[in-house]
């Protein structure tokens, strides 16, 4: 990424190497790649530095006020404070407050992550127990089939995990330990990693 500088002000940024005006010259886009970094600022373009201390997770934060700044001979890109997404569901309303219905006059809400977050697990479970759904249809249809053990417990344990993760969704009071609930760390040793995160994991699939 890149910049063009003008009266020590960025005018414009350049995401991608391409043919551009300059005052009353164009210059080709192979100036990029063929130009030395003395050569590009000598005519106004300079190399964009990203400085991402403010810059968060987008699953979880909204990053604010991004800016491009010169200073001392360089562009600098940054940002403000990260601002928490909803993490709790909330009655949807208007600039003036005033509650928003949909055409039967039901409260429309806008959902936080926390409902997000469950709504993937189900997604998840339901996905994972499709897989042996046929055993239920087939006994409905067969009295004389029976379900394996090993099918009925696989099934019990991914309702069961479902809900252990559900429960540790809603046991978040912030979204930083919702973010954590989903970062992978080794709790083991160098030697013998062990890599896990917080949130339960479904059984393996059989």
């Amino acid at each position: 990424m890149y910049a063009i500088v003008e009266n020590n002000e960025v005018k414009k940024i350049i995401t991608n190497p391409k043919s551009i005006v300059i005052g009353d010259v164009r210059y080709p886009a192979k100036i990029f790649q063929l130009w030395s970094t003395s050569e590009l600022n000598a005519i106004g373009i300079y190399e964009v530095i990203t400085d991402s201390s403010n810059y968060k997770d987008e699953a979880y934060y909204i990053n604010t006020n991004e800016e491009y700044n010169f200073a001392n001979n360089q562009v600098t890109r940054s940002w403000g404070t990260a601002t928490p997404k909803r993490l709790e569901n909330e009655d949807a309303v208007d600039k003036n407050g005033n509650s928003v219905l949909d055409d039967d006059g039901v409260q429309l809400i806008n959902y936080g992550l926390k409902t997000e977050k469950k709504r993937i697990v189900k997604q998840q479970a339901s996905g994972l127990l499709e897989k042996t759904d046929w055993h239920n249809h087939k006994a409905l249809d067969d009295e004389t089939y029976t379900i394996p053990d090993n099918i009925k417990t696989y099934r019990a344990n991914v309702r069961a995990k479902s809900n252990e993760m559900e429960n540790q969704i809603d046991a978040c009071t912030n979204v930083d330990e919702l973010k954590t609930l989903y970062e992978y760390v080794n709790t083991g040793t160098e030697e013998d990693p062990v890599i896990e995160r917080p949130l339960a994991e479904f059984p393996e699939e059989i």
